[in-house]
């Protein structure tokens, strides 16, 4: 699996690929994730990426151009690939896509930043995604968290594969609550216990508190 995030930020990238599972999984050639600055392919000497909208308005837009070309460099032949852009008019993102995108030989994904990114770049996507009914301020954080969130279902990359089986969102549903030692902790004064079905040893019980306790999405 391949990732290639097209970015004007590049940096921004670089405490993600260095800590836990996902640097492991870079080590162990599970998955690559190429940052490239979308600053390579302008043409100006002062390497704008940028320009002020059409029609008038605040901010800056990113321009077609540059993007176009960065995504036709990085684009693989022959592999099954999506470029996607993020955008808050796209689709949510969710467990079962990031299932899907699994399987996929290269995703491409194309960070925006400032007011916006010229429209014409939708003619070269397969997606456009949200993370969230939010507002960010780049695409930066969206490519980190599709990245992991893809990545972790690759077999491989978990040190023990049955952790994804109960996880948050399959089966739109949400875990049920966990508990570890001590079996007693005092909080703000009162003896809070672990559930003692989960003491008991029965495992056809701990299974059916477990299934009582998920919560529908």
């Amino acid at each position: 699996m391949q990732f290639d995030i097209i970015t004007i930020f590049p940096n921004m990238f670089d405490s993600f690929l260095k800590e836990s599972l996902i640097q492991k999984a870079l080590k162990k050639g599970l998955i690559k994730i190429n940052v490239h600055d979308l600053r390579k392919w302008t043409k100006d000497k002062h390497k704008s990426v940028d320009d002020k909208p059409f029609g008038g308005g605040p901010g800056m837009v990113l321009m077609a151009e540059p993007i176009i070309k960065a995504v036709n460099k990085v684009k693989q032949k022959r592999k099954n690939t999506k470029v996607i852009l993020f955008s808050p008019t796209g689709k949510q993102f969710k467990q079962k896509m990031a299932e899907s995108f699994s399987k996929l030989d290269q995703v491409i994904m194309i960070c925006g930043r400032y007011e916006g990114i010229d429209a014409r770049v939708e003619q070269i996507i397969d997606e456009k995604i949200s993370v969230g009914p939010y507002v960010l301020s780049g695409g930066e954080l969206p490519a980190m968290l599709m990245s992991e969130s893809i990545s972790r279902l690759l077999p491989g990359y978990m040190h023990n594969p049955e952790s994804l089986i109960d996880e948050s969102h399959n089966d739109e549903m949400l875990e049920y609550p966990q508990y570890t030692r001590p079996e007693e902790i005092k909080i703000q004064g009162k003896q809070i216990s672990v559930p003692k079905v989960l003491l008991s040893g029965d495992h056809k019980k701990i299974k059916e508190w477990k299934k009582n306790n998920s919560k529908s999405i």
